[in-house]
């Protein structure tokens, strides 16, 4: 399960004498039999040996600097003890030496104390086949708990981004967070307010884009951070009386567990396509629309922006819609002109909900109707990522004369997904939608 670029540059190193580990969540992902999202090595080396040893690569970062080895198209990371010993020093906790253990084991255990989380605090031997686990990870790991190495109030104080890691690592291994954790995310969650947008737009990313969304989506409103961090939704959940502890789905978290389905650690999606499936959710949910009129815009946003062929495939639906959402009306037996407006409206329409979704005063609107949520005006999409989501939607309108091009093969090119490749996004988005408004049963075939 490691992959081939990780191996190469493990035993490159290896071969030369120095040991190396790998070290974090992805030792956590290989203990569970789950493919891990990327490999983190740290070596005995030097950076510079690292540098002398593989042609392909840079030392990056001032503070905690790393070498990126570029090898077969991708970038593995590579730490030095060296490099990290020396800034542990100054950050480190806790930096006595222990009693009766040699200068190898010394290294290791200070590596693994200033990581976040136990689980996350393992560190392999992949030659040795030894894993060395300092805090309880592998009895966490048993546990499915998610636990902080140190206090979680001065784990959470010194690093808020530590209580979207707990989140994030909760929703994607599907363990459960621990009472001291979960106290303090709470009492703590508005200090997430503090980072900066680029690494709260990072984080949010993590979430939703790795087939974790829907349980990330849960866990947020669980423990109060998705009134922060995204009111438009929040206010979504508290009008329905969705619970903070509720099992029961909505529209919301089908779109993103038909999202999920198609996504993995290892195949994530472009940042663009979760905040476009987030704006046509709140589109729907301001103003409920005929579920014909959704599959059609669907099909629309994938074949090209041909509207005619988009209604005339639509037409050929035989099958009830999903009847539990309220964004969905009842089958109103739209014609072919009304069908076309419709289409052409709600596409509008969402590009005028994108606007809301990144103005601050709509944002600060958008619990105003719940006087105990927290207010907040936070806009962490970027201008750039806007002008990515708006092309989703701009080939549907009157003129049929200028189409976009439409993906021609059903099997999904992730790398191209990952990427931000335009049709691409537009194929997996009218995927989802279509699988969220018309569910696909057994034995039931796609349209």
């Amino acid at each position: 399960m490691i992959g081939s670029s990780t191996k190469k540059v493990l035993n490159g190193l290896k071969k030369k004498g120095y040991d190396v580990y790998l070290v974090g969540g992805c030792v956590r992902d290989l203990i569970l039999n789950q493919t891990p999202k990327d490999f983190h090595i740290i070596t005995s080396a030097e950076l510079k040996e690292v540098m002398r040893t593989f042609s392909w690569c840079e030392i990056v970062g001032k503070r905690f600097p790393v070498c990126h080895v570029q090898l077969d198209g991708t970038i593995v990371e590579v730490s030095s003890f060296d490099a990290k010993f020396k800034a542990d020093f100054e950050f480190s906790h806790h930096t006595e030496a222990l009693n009766g253990v040699d200068k190898k084991d010394h290294l290791r255990w200070m590596n693994c104390l200033n990581r976040d989380f136990t689980i996350n605090g393992l560190m392999l031997d992949p030659h040795a086949r030894i894993v060395y686990d300092y805090f309880g990870g592998i009895e966490d790991i048993r546990k499915a708990k998610v636990r902080t190495i140190i206090p979680a109030e001065t784990s959470f104080k010194e690093d808020c981004a530590h209580i979207l890691r707990a989140i994030r690592i909760a929703a994607r291994i599907g363990f459960s967070i621990s009472k001291e954790a979960a106290h303090h995310i709470r009492k703590l969650s508005s200090s997430v307010l503090s980072l900066d947008k680029g690494r709260l737009l990072m984080e949010m990313n993590h979430m939703l884009a790795y087939g974790s969304g829907e349980a990330s989506l849960r866990l947020l409103w669980k423990f109060g951070l998705l009134d922060i961090l995204f009111p438009f939704q929040a206010a979504y959940f508290a009008h329905h009386g969705f619970q903070r502890r509720d099992r029961r789905t909505n529209m919301l978290l089908s779109l993103f567990s038909n999202l999920d389905k198609l996504l993995a650690p290892n195949r994530p999606c472009h940042n663009s396509l979760w905040v476009g499936i987030l704006a046509l959710h709140k589109t729907l949910s301001d103003r409920p629309r005929d579920p014909l009129a959704v599959a059609a815009f669907s099909i629309t946003i994938h074949n090209g922006g041909n509207l005619s062929e988009a209604v005339y495939i639509a037409g050929m639906i035989n099958k009830p819609h999903d009847v539990r959402f309220p964004e969905l009306l009842n089958h109103s037996g739209l014609e072919t002109e009304s069908l076309e407006a419709e289409i052409l409206d709600l596409a509008e329409s969402v590009r005028g909900t994108m606007l809301q979704m990144t103005n601050e005063y709509f944002v600060s609107q958008a619990m105003a109707d719940y006087p105990q949520a927290p207010h907040s005006n936070l806009v962490f999409i970027p201008l750039s990522l806007y002008l990515e989501v708006y092309k989703i939607f701009d080939g549907v309108r009157v003129s049929t004369v200028q189409k976009f091009l439409s993906k021609q093969r059903r099997e999904i090119d992730y790398d191209s997904l990952a990427l931000g490749n335009l049709q691409e996004v537009r194929h997996v988005f009218a995927r989802v939608v279509f699988d969220t408004v018309y569910p696909i049963h057994q034995n039931q075939s796609q349209l």
